[in-house]
């Protein structure tokens, strides 16, 4: 057995990791994008960094449907791949949005493209629900647990005739709005762990509601607009979630007067709407709310924008007037999408907010604006140069990624135990740091980009 990484190893992004039971059984777990610094000159290869051979490729297995996962799909189609595409129920119907809005924003609006692209997924795509074993072959079967990372999120255990190989995915925040807590590890041989904030903690829910109140209270007092840079998918489920209960709090101890919160962002809003269909999937607290007469994804004073004119006339207004407004919008690491228009008219007014929820990788505009904002730096957005006077803030406590300690409880949830981990989808910093708590509290090796630590 071997596994290769194309992506995602000594990176956050591009998620692509090629396992081979035999010369002729390999399996592809993700096929994601590369993004920010990440991007490397695999981008200029004829389909987009499938620079690998298809040949005795038995499926691929997807652990969600986050771009830096899925991205690539089209282009391995493209390479010639026919093989099964294998998900969970829920992602299966999740992934022809984010994959249809991918092909457009990165490929091309050409319809007849994103219709072929879109029946080639269909024809391959096969669904699996949660905690269901599926066969793949004599040597080998696998299962998806629920990661607690976005809806549908899964971790994948892979058993073989002499082991058990655990993918992670992204594992998800306990506690988090919308969905259950990550499943618990049953056991490993060889567990590949993600470790995007592996040397960092995150703050709790009740603080991270506490610093948005005060973002809120701002954006009243002072009339100017709070942007949120948000994932269309997971991130802006869960933030209308907390405003939903905000909002519900507020209005209980009298209030009158709430900021109207603007989903900027087609294919957010449609991703909301399955989000809301598959409300059986929900933790238990969203769906007491639901039961309770309360849809914590729809509410009042919550609008969509659709059409791209009415962007563009809010932005226009926004710039010239002052009013309170939260403006939630992709792309989450400013790289793009609507929320750069917002970004380059409202960056150099000292009225605005920026609050980022999610992890922003290096090289990223997200990233700049994090590290430079606070000094009144300044941003590059679509080639121009703009002075950062807003103020900027980061919640990690919405991120979808689990911390330090809760990577290593997941770790500790196993009742088998787990003997082996190999890090990835982190930064060298976050692996070393992950590693030597992990390899200290379980004694077990940890191998990372940079080498093995203990064994």
């Amino acid at each position: 057995m071997n596994i290769i990484h194309h992506g995602g190893f000594n990176q956050v992004t591009g998620s692509c990791h090629e396992i081979l039971l035999s010369n002729h059984e390999r399996y592809l777990i993700d096929c994601g994008l590369a993004q920010g610094e990440d991007v490397t000159t695999d981008v200029d290869d004829e389909h987009f960094g499938i620079n690998f051979s298809l040949a005795g490729l038995n499926a691929v297995l997807i652990t969600h449907c986050h771009l830096d996962h899925i991205g690539r799909l089209p282009y391995l189609f493209a390479a010639g791949y026919k093989g099964p595409v294998i998900c969970t129920s829920a992602t299966a119907k999740l992934l022809p949005l984010v994959l249809a809005d991918a092909v457009k924003v990165g490929i091309s609006r050409n319809p007849e493209l994103v219709e072929a692209v879109l029946a080639r997924l269909g024809r391959q795509l096969q669904p699996v629900d949660y905690d269901h074993w599926l066969t793949l072959s004599d040597n080998c079967r696998i299962r998806f647990k629920n990661a607690g990372h976005i809806m549908g999120s899964a971790f994948i255990e892979m058993d073989t005739p002499t082991q058990r190989i655990v993918f992670s995915g992204d594992i998800g925040c306990k506690n988090t709005p919308l969905l259950p807590d990550p499943a618990p590890l049953e056991h490993a041989d060889l567990l590949l762990l993600e470790s995007t904030y592996g040397d960092r903690l995150h703050e709790s829910r009740e603080q991270r509601k506490q610093r948005l109140k005060q973002i809120i209270n701002r954006c009243i007092e002072d009339r100017g607009a709070v942007l949120i840079p948000a994932f269309s998918m997971g991130r802006t489920q869960e933030l209308l979630y907390e405003f939903e209960q905000i909002w519900h709090e507020l209005a209980s101890a009298g209030h009158q007067h709430f900021p109207e919160i603007v989903v900027d962002s087609p294919l957010a809003s449609e991703l909301t709407e399955l989000y809301s269909e598959l409300h059986e999937l929900w933790d238990e607290e969203a769906k007491q709310r639901l039961s309770n007469g309360r849809h914590p994804l729809s509410f009042e004073h919550c609008h969509v924008i659709r059409d791209h004119d009415q962007h563009q006339a809010l932005v226009n207004r926004l710039a010239s007037t002052a009013e309170p407004v939260i403006i939630i919008a992709a792309s989450g690491m400013c790289a793009g999408g609507r929320m750069v228009n917002y970004l380059k008219a409202l960056l150099p007014d000292a009225r605005t907010d920026v609050l980022f929820v999610g992890f922003q990788a290096q090289g990223t505009p997200g990233r700049d604006i994090q590290q430079y904002g606070p000094t009144g730096g300044y941003v590059v957005l679509d080639g121009e140069k703009i002075t950062i006077k807003a103020a900027i803030h980061t919640l990690g406590g919405y991120s979808a990624h689990a911390d330090q300690a809760e990577l290593l409880d997941f770790i500790g949830s196993a009742n088998g135990g787990v003997k082996q981990v190999r890090l990835i989808h982190g930064e060298p910093d976050a692996q070393a740091a992950l590693a030597q708590k992990i390899n200290a509290r379980f004694s077990i090796p940890v191998e990372t980009a940079a080498g093995t630590l203990g064994g």
